[in-house]
């Protein structure tokens, strides 16, 4: 931890040494809600979102605010390593055509729907779960694709020359569905109730035990799974792919997965909570996740260390420094493409337009990493070869 804030009912706990402040902000009005428990943790690539800010962790007693979760439900990465070793450039870029012809990607989806047996395989009760009933048809034409902003698929390599395929995306469509669902329906409940949480907070909740409550949980849910299966789908037509261009095991290694925008009821302070992570992931003791960096700088597989002090929690990311306009208001396309050509990385700046996604508009990872030893262990640091942005 680097810093501590303690003006509030609870305390903010920081991993990284200044915030802007309309983040600050809102973790203040987290630790002044009256549901949260011990402190309100703040990752080292936090930045301002909506009602909670990217990068915050906070742990609430018997309620749950869609908001906390936000609209790209289950949102988070997947990585495979491969027994590869060596890909030239010319290869590189015609396995980076085939990706673009196999998934779609923005707001693109599939033509035809995909079969079923893709999807999540849960019963799906109307009644109790019924904007997942009302968009299941939708999602097939979104199972397996990349969707926009700052979801990518990158080819790596360690070191060693080992490479390694890496996924950032989410549930698409309808993780926000069922985000502004339960959010409006907290918005209106809170007011019923005269909720004691000032409305320009944007934070509105749910008891968790109440059916409304469990009906957001259950949607959520089906969403984190929506998004694994999304990523997967996306990494299985990924990897073969590379089997028509290399010979090699491209099974050898199991798929590394980890969601960094759910909420879960998890042990704390030795009661019950329901611990939200925002472009958070989970890091407790043992568990391998995945920390990006941003286009153009090196990714991190990690083993968690199991901080209470973060709720068992570290980064999603490097984090952005600047809003999307902002940096294709201030960024120089020629330097942002330059640093990339300097790296020999195919990228996907082309354009001002891309320069939202661009190195300069995110934090520096390696200050990111070193302001959260005591969260996480690196296990790989991969360097990018090439990426597809949606």
């Amino acid at each position: 931890m680097i810093r501590e804030i303690t003006t509030e009912r609870i305390p903010i706990r920081m991993w990284l040494a200044d915030l802007e402040a309309g983040a600050l902000e809102q973790a203040r009005n987290l630790a002044n809600l009256p549901f949260a428990r011990s402190h309100v943790a703040l990752m080292p690539d936090c930045h301002q979102g909506f009602g909670m800010p990217i990068g915050g962790v906070v742990a609430l007693d018997n309620v749950i605010i869609p908001n906390a979760v936000g609209v790209d439900i289950g949102c988070g990465m997947c990585a495979v390593k491969t027994t590869l070793t060596h890909v030239s450039t010319p290869a590189l870029k015609a396995v980076m055509s085939d990706i673009r012809n196999v998934t779609p990607l923005g707001f693109k989806h599939h033509s035809k729907p995909q079969d079923t047996a893709l999807m999540p395989q849960q019963e799906v009760d109307p009644e109790h779960m019924p904007v997942v009933a009302r968009e299941y048809e939708k999602a097939r034409y979104q199972v397996g694709t990349l969707g926009g902003g700052n979801h990518f698929i990158e080819i790596q390599k360690e070191d060693d020359g080992t490479i390694w395929i890496m996924i950032h995306s989410g549930s698409r469509n309808i993780g926000k569905q069922v985000a502004d669902h339960y959010n409006r329906m907290a918005i209106d409940l809170n007011k019923q109730w005269k909720s004691p949480v000032p409305g320009s907070a944007q934070l509105a909740w749910l008891p968790y035990d109440s059916p409304q409550g469990q009906s957001y949980v259950s949607e959520m849910q089906y969403c984190v799974d929506f998004a694994f299966a999304n990523r997967k789908l996306m990494m299985q037509r990924i990897t073969a792919i590379f089997s028509d261009h290399f010979k090699g095991d491209f099974n050898a290694f199991p798929m590394i997965n980890i969601a960094h925008n759910y909420a879960s009821v998890e042990k704390h302070l030795g009661m019950e909570l329901v611990v939200h992570r925002k472009g958070a992931t989970l890091a407790d003791e043992g568990t391998v996740g995945i920390i990006p960096g941003s286009q153009g700088t090196q990714s991190y597989i990690v083993k968690g260390k199991g901080n209470p002090q973060s709720f068992n929690s570290c980064s999603h990311g490097a984090g952005r420094i600047m809003g999307r306009k902002q940096a294709q208001r201030s960024l120089d396309l020629k330097e942002e493409i330059r640093k990339l050509e300097e790296q020999g990385i195919i990228h996907a700046v082309r354009t001002v337009r891309d320069l939202d996604e661009a190195s300069g508009a995110y934090k520096n990872i390696d200050v990111v990493m070193k302001n959260q030893q005591d969260l996480v262990d690196i296990l790989h640091e991969l360097k990018p070869l090439a990426v597809v942005k949606g």
